[in-house]
């Protein structure tokens, strides 16, 4: 049976275990990181946390809404069966009403069929496998990729591999994100908040490359899963783009975790030209779905 449960009558450690023994396992849905994330989250469960479904919460005006919060790029159904993903859709049935608007990323084991009253887009996420040495792994860089690498091993760059979040932020900040509109100063905070717990519980690290001058000029955060590396967060300069800060970055993590039982997410990209930079370390597009559900009433329904 598929169970509602609000946020407090959830039991956080048979949430957790679910998520820890999930045959898709992702560090989004364990309950630490949602209470970072999102004010409220509530649940649908399959029996006694067989299989789990976070359902991040807001209300605006007088309607409830579920949504996809900054820094999770994947939730949806996680099970530790492979036959309880494939009860997707009965959990998207078991969404309740009052949740009259959603719109929530899938994880791409568990997939949503096409209905009349859902629409579903794809999102790419191009993932690496870390399963061969190294010097089988850049047997399939691009040329281009490989070209920046010696631009960039003639820079004289050192990678700190414990740097402070807020070095990072910091750079991201005066970099792109000056250009950005949508990422709010509560926003930076809770990022924040999650690389330093993350760090705390030894599941995350910020990796910063500094130039012949001691400056930080390219960084990125890792959050590590139990079978997955995610690229969280990035941050780079133009000192930085200059001499192929960020490429000499992750080719060092993909040297230093090489021939292991991992995978490196580098968490999309629908950009094209991200796509083509992560494309070139020979990752595979594995998509994910958008799920969108209006149940809005007619006067303000075609406005989303």
């Amino acid at each position: 049976m598929i169970r509602f449960l609000k946020h407090n009558e959830v039991d956080t450690d048979r949430w957790d275990d679910c998520i820890k023994n999930s045959v898709n396992s992702m560090p989004y849905a364990f309950s630490w990181y949602l209470d970072i994330v999102v004010e409220q989250w509530n649940a649908l469960i399959l029996n006694d946390y067989e299989a789990v479904f976070p359902l991040p919460t807001r209300k605006k005006y007088t309607f409830t809404y579920a949504y996809t919060p900054s820094w999770i790029q994947q939730l949806g159904l996680f099970s530790k069966t492979y036959k309880g993903l494939r009860r997707i859709d009965d959990f998207i049935a078991k969404i309740p009403k009052e949740y009259r608007f959603v719109v929530l990323n899938m994880n791409h084991q568990a997939a949503v069929k096409e209905q009349d009253s859902i629409r579903l887009t794809e999102n790419n996420n191009l993932l690496l496998k870390l399963d061969k040495p190294y010097q089988d792994q850049i047997l399939h860089y691009s040329k281009n990729l490989k070209r920046n690498l010696r631009k960039a091993n003639l820079s004289g760059l050192e990678v700190f591999k414990n740097d402070a979040p807020k070095n990072l932020i910091q750079l991201f900040k005066s970099d792109k994100g000056s250009s950005l509109n949508h990422l709010s100063s509560n926003d930076y905070k809770v990022l924040e908040q999650v690389m330093h717990v993350a760090i705390y519980k030894h599941c995350g690290q910020v990796w910063m490359a500094y130039d012949e001058g001691n400056r930080p000029i390219a960084g990125m955060f890792l959050l590590f899963g139990l079978n997955r590396i995610i690229l969280l967060f990035t941050g780079n300069s133009k000192e930085g783009k200059d001499c192929a800060a960020m490429p000499f970055l992750i080719d060092e993590f993909i040297k230093s975790s090489a021939n292991s039982s991992f995978v490196f997410d580098f968490e999309g990209s629908n950009d094209l030209n991200l796509f083509r930079f992560y494309k070139g370390f020979g990752s595979e597009n594995a998509s994910y779905q958008t799920l969108k559900i209006n149940r809005l009433p007619l006067v303000v329904k075609y406005l989303k």
